[in-house]
């Protein structure tokens, strides 16, 4: 008999064990807490070509294509990239042939190796460089393969036209390589007080969630978007200053330099049916 009972005893507890770590494990699908990914603070240069490991960045797209009208370069003595005081500048300047180069960083790398989160909150902290056909951006992009090429969901969190000083556009792309017709996106111009993105640093922010794109300005909330379906896995960050983007560049300063105080991502889980309140962790 006592063995019985032991025996009805431990059942017991397996089933209570067992119900209390289906209700944790649903507790966590659908916390809203964030939790850091990547907190970059350029105290250090932990960029790359093209590998990330141990290097934190690569200096390219991982797709492999330079766009705009500058030649973007790799990291090293003379490439476009510089850390001083945790700041990082990416220059953008002629080369002895007269041609632009400057530079691009990419949290991941062709592989799909990086860093990144499907939801949750990336955040930028940058001053734009002046001036007419510069065009600075940051923005997400799919952490995946490189072959993978359909549906990815692409995030410009600020793509800065240097001609138009009053504004800036953000956008969410999703990508269809081999069903083009399947291509959209959609774009809103967030307003500025004149000449303020260069003459200080702001910070630029995206919150993540499946029921919607909450984008930030300063911390204050500028536009919103539904979440596409299409995004099924995560995004990684990416920050550069091209010039061009359909805008003529002869009276682009020579050189220009687009600072960056840091790179933030946070991670959280899908969160319960009614959304995550948006925006950044509140304890940092």
């Amino acid at each position: 008999m006592r063995e019985k009972c032991l025996a009805l005893i431990a059942v017991v507890l397996g089933a209570l064990t067992l119900s209390l770590s289906c209700k944790d494990a649903i507790a966590g699908a659908n916390s809203c807490e964030l939790q850091p990914v990547l907190l970059e603070d350029f105290d250090s240069q932990s960029f790359a070509s093209s590998r990330i490991g141990p290097a934190r960045w690569t200096a390219h797209t991982p797709w492999g294509g330079d766009f705009g009208d500058a030649r973007f370069l790799d990291p090293g003595p003379y490439g476009p990239f510089k850390v001083k005081d945790g700041i990082l500048s990416i220059t953008a300047t002629k080369d002895r042939e007269g041609r632009w180069t400057s530079g691009l960083l990419a949290a991941a790398d062709a592989s799909g190796a990086g860093s990144g989160t499907r939801y949750g909150y990336f955040e930028a902290r940058m001053k734009m460089p002046p001036g007419p056909g510069l065009w600075p951006a940051f923005w997400l992009a799919a952490l995946k393969p490189t072959n993978l090429t359909e549906g990815n969901v692409e995030i410009d969190v600020i793509e800065y036209y240097g001609q138009f000083t009053s504004a800036y556009q953000a956008v969410v792309h999703v990508w269809y390589k081999n069903e083009p017709t399947k291509t959209r996106g959609k774009n809103q111009r967030i307003d500025f007080a004149e000449g303020a993105l260069v003459a200080d640093f702001h910070t630029f922010g995206v919150d993540i969630s499946p029921q919607a794109i909450v984008f930030f300005l300063d911390g204050k909330k500028v536009w919103s978007q539904p979440t596409p379906p299409e995004l099924d896995g995560p995004l990684y960050p990416l920050i550069n200053l091209a010039l061009g983007g359909g805008w003529p560049i002869d009276r682009a300063p020579d050189p220009s330099t687009l600072l960056v105080d840091y790179v933030h991502v946070y991670g959280r889980d899908a969160g319960p049916p009614e959304g995550c309140p948006p925006g950044p962790p509140q304890s940092r």
